[in-house]
């Protein structure tokens, strides 16, 4: 029988030999499905590469499912890439491929390159597209700007399935229309910059959150299509909202129909378990010396920037790139060839993809949640850093909300742990995470952890977010966080936006949007967010009254801001503090103002300065400080 599988390609020479040398970011042209005319003629393009496969076929609907009906051609060239044109075939088409190892054993693959997949259970691939009619063309052309280190960066990350769900229909997700629709006015009324999306890449199991994704280059169709999601994108940027994608390079699940043993051998996954496998997530790790692999990877991170129009890259996991021996005990870890624990491959692959997201993405961020210690991070890759735009402040998370558990009677004793961070803050540029995994797996939600009664704890969650937002470094709050969620995050249900008809719950909510339109509003708080220039202590010692009280400045020293913080239920009257101008000093902010559901003490707008030397100033004044609480001044120049 004439196989209907013409001989056809995508891939010149050329294309090939960066693909082996790893050095082809943009395979997601070339490899995949793709609806294509030749010859006049309609049909889809396959190319898959499965160098130890012994015969690869595609099957579908089309073809009832038949592995010798639509065989493909493998090269001639020895790259292991299968590929050929089927006729008549178009979007829409349900496909895998049928392949037989080289050991005789036959498995059903999803296409690695798939555009979009079936909803799960079902596994198949579904030819698709990436074409849409964009409509951000602004928001592109001034994302250098409005996305760069030196500008407000205050993130929502928020996970799509469970942010909010159908009223009528609980269980219902929110399409992908339907979250522009919400989400969006949502997001901009509260001024939050950006808003980072937990993985969006098709996964068989959605209690994973996203973590463990089969179809690295489909956007989960729980949600809708491809040109949907797209569209939420568009709205967001036409709202001037950027959007952070968290991107998962560090592993994969086992599932049958997906990358693991994709023809028959370790393909993607190193072969060596002390390598290949990971123990904490029982999911296996790219091997990331593997030129071919190296190529998937970065081509990946392109086609989510370009395709998609994604303003930044969250990396998940970097710390079990990074080392050989993370989460390992003794003998279950090989040392580098230099003795070491770095994982030297996965270091030169991140310096790869920042390198190349720089080069041609350069307005765009790389984010590391990387938890360790490793130097240079957030430094260019020139610089033998590891090239990206912002880490991660674990520290800093696990620090504060330490000290915030604590009962403000017992708060003197771990006065450093608000102040330590300082030691450390311009070692990287530094993102401060209140994230998702804060607030699962009995963690308690945000509002639990504090202590004391219910308005005890409204008002320490404002004062910690007060000083997330006032402390140097860029911002990130988990979805729920911001009201007041009671309820541990739950991936399976909507957040509690009932709680918002209660007035502390409300007042939270204000004040976050408060905090971010001040944040936005005075660039001494985001210009030099990562440079030492940008903080100062007025005073850091000052553990018998639980007070902190610092400057964050810009560029222009006309527009310093005075930060002083009360971190115990007690009223501070005529508490003198000292300040780095002989001015009069403007009340921005006071997080226990009564709109927010604070106490309202009475405190005054507008004070000024005296010639008298105080915490090592040489001019101070006295002011009042409410319970639990934050300020933020301003200068009033000319008085």
């Amino acid at each position: 029988m004439t196989n209907p599988v013409q001989v056809y390609s995508l891939l010149s020479d050329f294309d090939v030999s960066l693909f082996k040398s790893g050095r082809h970011y943009k395979l997601y042209e070339k490899f995949g499905a793709h609806e294509l005319i030749v010859e006049g003629i309609k049909g889809v393009y396959f190319a898959v590469w499965a160098p130890n496969a012994a015969q690869v076929s595609v099957i579908g609907n089309f073809n009832g499912w038949n592995p010798y009906s639509h065989p493909l051609h493998v090269r001639w060239d020895s790259s292991g890439i299968w590929e050929g044109f089927i006729p008549d075939l178009g979007n829409g088409e349900v496909y895998k491929y049928k392949i037989k190892s080289n050991t005789g054993e036959l498995l059903e693959k999803a296409d690695p390159f798939a555009l979009m997949a079936e909803i799960p259970p079902s596994t198949a691939s579904i030819v698709s597209s990436t074409w849409f009619a964009w409509e951000d063309s602004e928001w592109l052309y001034n994302r250098r700007e409005t996305n760069a280190l030196d500008r407000p960066f205050s993130v929502y990350e928020l996970h799509l399935g469970s942010w909010m769900r159908k009223a009528d229909s609980p269980d219902q997700f929110l399409s992908y229309l339907e979250l522009a629709e919400r989400l969006v006015p949502y997001v901009k009324e509260m001024g939050f910059t950006h808003v980072e999306f937990m993985p969006v890449m098709e996964h068989p199991y959605y209690p994973s959150w996203g973590y463990q994704i089969t179809g690295f280059f489909a956007a989960s169709s729980r949600y809708g299509g491809p040109q949907e999601l797209m569209a939420l994108i568009d709205e967001l940027h036409k709202h001037q909202i950027g959007v952070i994608l968290d991107w998962v390079p560090s592993h994969f699940p086992g599932d049958s129909h997906g990358l693991y043993q994709f023809d028959g051998t370790h393909l993607y996954e190193h072969e060596d378990p002390k390598k290949g496998y990971h123990p904490d997530w029982k999911s296996y790790i790219f091997n990331y010396g593997r030129n071919e692999v190296k190529s998937f990877l970065i081509s990946n991170a392109f086609f989510w920037l370009e395709r998609y129009h994604i303003d930044g890259l969250r990396v998940d996991a970097v710390a079990s790139m990074l080392y050989l021996d993370y989460s390992r005990k003794e003998g279950e870890w090989e040392p580098n060839e230099f003795g070491g624990n770095e994982n030297l491959e996965a270091v030169t692959f991140l310096k790869e993809l920042n390198e190349g997201v720089s080069k041609y993405f350069p307005q765009v961020q790389t984010i590391a949640e990387e938890s360790t210690s490793w130097p240079g991070v957030s430094r260019a890759t020139f610089q033998n850093g590891l090239g990206f735009g912002m880490k991660w402040m674990m520290g800093w998370m696990h620090d504060t909300l330490s000290y915030f558990k604590e009962d403000p009677i017992n708060r003197s004793f771990h006065h450093q742990k608000l102040t330590f961070a300082t030691v450390y803050s311009f070692t990287e540029n530094f993102m401060l995470p209140l994230s998702h995994d804060e607030v699962v797996y009995g963690k308690q939600s945000l509002i639990y952890k504090m202590p004391g009664d219910d308005w005890q704890k409204f008002a320490n969650l404002r004062s910690l977010f007060f000083y997330m937002y006032t402390f140097s470094g860029t911002k990130l709050l988990f979805m729920g966080g911001e009201f007041g969620q009671t309820s541990e995050w739950n991936v399976n249900q909507s957040l509690d936006w009932h709680l918002l008809q209660y007035k502390p719950h409300a007042g939270l909510q204000k004040l976050v949007k408060e905090l971010n339109r001040v944040y936005k509003t005075y660039p001494a708080l985001y210009e030099k967010a990562f440079s030492p220039e940008g903080f100062f202590w007025i005073d850091n010692n000052d553990q018998q009254h639980s007070v902190f009280v610092y400057v964050r400045r810009g560029h222009d020293l006309d527009n310093d801001l005075l930060i002083v913080l009360n971190l115990t239920p007690v009223v501070r009257t005529s508490f003198r503090v000292g300040v780095p101008h002989l001015d009069q000093w403007e009340l921005v902010l006071n997080s226990d103002d009564l709109s927010f559901h604070g106490s309202g003490v009475g405190i005054r707008s507008s004070v000024k300065a005296e010639a008298i030397h105080w915490m090592n100033q040489s001019q101070s004044m006295v002011i009042d400080l409410p319970p639990l609480s934050g300020l933020v001044f301003k200068r009033k120049l000319g008085s």
